[in-house]
């Protein structure tokens, strides 16, 4: 169908997404049917490809389809998780639970994203201005500070030499510059999207000193989260690991939870499968699923990590700006040095010369 395409290519937004998960727990619970409830929806959705795509749910749901076999239809929207556990919300016949459960899963997860992406907004900014205000010295004012070191009768000092070698090129040859610029960043991405460049990637960024925290923590958040809510269904063990493997962020961290799925068949704790993995897993991780699996309570147990680490995020994603901006400021700093000394020293040559 013509919006099965168009999602593909434009995603309807999370909140959209929310509010309709949200709504239709409400309504079923109110008593309405499912037909009634997603008709209602779809006239309340001001998205329009979203409208039509509620719509299409609601006409297969009137024709006795299930709802989960009509969303899988639209897994462009709907992704595994959502579609798996409303799946086990519709043969428990306890669907408007599951929604509530689905609510909290996809709320969490919004509001995990959006201190990330907010977070990350004000470096970000930083380094763009930084980057832009250097190549605007290099291409514009350094050339005319250089022109008189030229006309100079006095030997220039290193950094000037390479100041002035470096400017001239740009200068030259400003679109082979660019071109270059944007060969070696697609080369990178395209490096990246392989299945051994992601690993090495996802592996260095796991060993920088401030961003392996912040990644370790919110994988770990995603994985206890998305996991203690589809324990709380009865997908099969094997089923839940997989789907949380794949809504984890990091290759590594996906890796070792797929790992576990297929060696938990064998009789196998996840604590003490985890476990392995030190550097992924902390051993308070390991050990309270240990706990939680000899107490049956492992769902409990992974919420309550859930909240923990969101909460430790929440936290680092406040103090983030302060703790990159002493980084930031030593890194201008350094560049607008650099750049001084190279036009000063010349300076001081010029004038015993005179």
């Amino acid at each position: 169908m013509e919006f099965n395409f168009l999602a593909k290519f434009k995603r309807i937004p999370i909140r959209e997404k929310i509010f309709f998960v949200q709504h239709l727990a409400v309504m079923l619970k109110a008593g309405l049917s499912l037909a009634e409830a997603l008709r209602t929806l779809s006239a309340q959705t001001d998205n329009k490809l979203f409208r039509e795509i509620i719509t299409d749910i609601k006409d297969g749901v009137e024709k006795g389809e299930p709802l989960s076999v009509r969303l899988a239809k639209h897994q462009s929207v709907f992704d595994n998780l959502f579609i798996n556990m409303i799946k086990a919300g519709e043969v428990s016949g306890q669907l408007e639970i599951v929604l509530a459960r689905i609510y909290i899963q996809m709320k969490k997860d919004h509001e995990l994203r959006s201190k990330v992406k907010g977070a990350m907004i004000y470096p970000t900014v930083v380094v763009i201005a930084m980057i832009a205000i250097g190549s605007l010295m290099i291409v514009f004012v350094i050339p005319k500070i250089t022109t008189i070191f030229k006309e100079a009768s006095v030997a220039l000092p290193l950094p000037t030499r390479i100041l002035i070698a470096v400017s001239d090129f740009v200068v030259q040859n400003y679109w082979l510059v660019i071109i270059i610029l944007i060969t070696l960043i697609y080369a990178l991405y395209k490096l990246i999207s392989t299945k051994v460049g992601k690993y090495y990637f996802h592996s260095l960024l796991l060993k920088l000193p401030i961003i392996s925290p912040i990644i370790k923590k919110i994988n770990l958040a995603r994985f206890s989260r998305t996991f203690s809510s589809l324990l709380k269904t009865d997908i099969p063990i094997m089923q839940t690991l997989d789907i949380t493997a794949n809504i984890l962020g990091n290759v590594l961290y996906k890796t070792q939870v797929l790992n576990a799925s297929r060696s938990i068949t064998k009789g196998l704790s996840l604590g003490e499968l985890l476990k392995k993995e030190e550097d992924l897993f902390p051993p308070v991780v390991t050990q309270m699923i240990l706990i939680g699996e000899q107490t049956g309570s492992l769902d409990v147990v992974l919420e309550e990590l859930a909240e923990f680490y969101e909460s430790e995020i929440d936290q680092i994603m406040t103090n983030l700006p302060s703790i990159v901006e002493p980084i930031l400021i030593l890194i201008l700093g350094a560049a607008v040095a650099g750049m001084a000394i190279a036009v000063i020293m010349p300076m001081y040559s010029l004038t015993q010369a005179i």
